[in-house]
């Protein structure tokens, strides 16, 4: 729903309650005037004073939130287009043969876990790492965590 439509809700909401206040107090001012003997000194009439006063004070909050759900600027809507991805050239020039098998590998893949690519090039962890640095240096790859493990793709 649109701010103002749900502020104009809000304001009808609080109208019905200073209607239901209103004729809930007169019900309750009949009320006390035939049941209380002391006449407008009563003590129950200083409880009604206080909790009509409540009542009028939240409808009123209520009203005042509605008013400025009216009156407050709509968001705009954000449109982003989505440009077509462009097919940037990777330069492999300085990089030894393991290297470019890597980088061959993750695009054919079009992104692939670390581990996958530890077990297809069959070097250690640590032999990964130093590569993956290597080449997210370059500019060639970005590694994004997932879990435990990282998700190359090619820049």
């Amino acid at each position: 729903m649109r701010n103002k439509n749900v502020g104009f809700l809000i304001v009808g909401i609080s109208m019905i309650l200073f209607v239901i206040i209103w004729i809930f107090n007169r019900g309750i001012i009949k009320i006390i005037s035939d049941s209380c003997s002391h006449g407008s000194s009563c003590g129950m009439y200083d409880t009604l004073s206080l909790q009509t006063g409540l009542s009028v004070a939240i409808a009123g909050i209520i009203l005042i939130v509605g008013l400025f759900l009216i009156f407050s600027k709509e968001d705009k809507k954000i449109i982003i287009k989505k440009v077509k991805e462009r097919k940037k050239k990777i330069s492999l020039e300085g990089l030894n043969e393991i290297e470019k098998k890597a980088v061959k590998i993750i695009k054919e893949k079009n992104g692939i876990f670390q581990a996958e690519l530890v077990e297809k090039l069959e070097i250690g962890k640590v032999g990964m790492t130093r590569l993956l640095d290597k080449l997210e240096a370059r500019g060639i790859i970005e590694r994004k965590r997932r879990g435990m493990n990282n998700f190359i793709i090619l820049k």
